[in-house]
């Protein structure tokens, strides 16, 4: 991490400015000071005290402009570890429907996968409403984190009938694409995919599994896969740190 420059007074910290203002312009120095600085996307921070003594600021206006920062996708936080500048965000098109993967390298961006939980379960209400299913209807849960370049960035949960694919369990699910796999074992091929868009924050197991705080914003996109006959075969739940993809879309008006 590179060194901080001399420390030097900084004209924000006033009495007579609103703290919100407070933290406004000291975020927008704060950013001044990271792009002119050393760091490339991916680079830590310098500590808080650092930038503490640096802008000659208080604690409270410093974490409300790095919040004000993480909000706009600019830094991320990361549990233990502290705050880090933002990579480019991936592109994802709905449209596309590429793998992780593939959509990932795609993009000159490097993909990992691992597996946190392969399991048969019960369906809940929510994935049984979204697979046409009766409730308590067995399923297989599968939840996985997804990298980019080292960093966490994904953690998805996958729900798949039962009956479309008997088995897959026992296959290497860190390493395989769950799209590959359906055409090549089952011979189901998605030809139709429903998404619900929104955003949300992060529960305890997803937050540890992204090593970030319980409550951080992301992005959820559900998606309900539909095979070449028309069945919903499975549904999966996609958190991703907002600040990490940038959704695309393209499409013709109707007339």
């Amino acid at each position: 991490m590179p060194s901080m420059p001399a420390a030097s007074a900084n004209p924000l910290r006033s009495s007579d400015m609103p703290a919100s203002q407070q933290a406004h312009d000291l975020r927008m120095t704060l950013w001044e000071l990271l792009t002119q600085h050393t760091l490339r996307p991916g680079d830590r921070l310098p500590s808080e005290r650092q930038l503490l003594e640096y802008l000659n600021t208080t604690r409270i206006t410093l974490r409300e402009a790095l919040s004000q920062l993480e909000a706009e996708g600019r830094i991320y936080r990361e549990s233990r570890r502290g705050w880090f500048l933002s990579p480019p965000r991936l592109r994802y098109d709905l449209l596309a429907g590429l793998p992780f993967h593939e959509m990932v390298e795609s993009q000159r961006r490097r993909a990992a996968t691992e597996l946190l939980e392969a399991s048969e379960t019960a369906a809940s209400t929510t994935v049984a409403r979204r697979l046409g299913m009766a409730e308590g209807t067995p399923v297989y849960r599968i939840v996985r984190a997804r990298s980019i370049d080292g960093r966490r960035v994904l953690y998805v949960e996958h729900h798949l009938r039962v009956d479309c694919f008997p088995g897959i369990l026992a296959f290497d699910l860190a390493a395989c694409s769950l799209t590959e796999l359906y055409r090549r074992e089952y011979a189901i091929r998605v030809s139709r995919v429903s998404f619900e868009l929104g955003s949300t924050v992060l529960g305890n197991q997803a937050a540890a599994a992204l090593y970030a705080a319980p409550g951080s914003p992301v992005q959820r996109i559900t998606r309900i896969n539909h095979d070449q006959n028309g069945r919903m075969v499975d549904c999966d739940d996609e958190y991703w740190r907002h600040d990490a993809i940038e959704l695309t879309l393209s499409a013709a008006p109707q007339s």
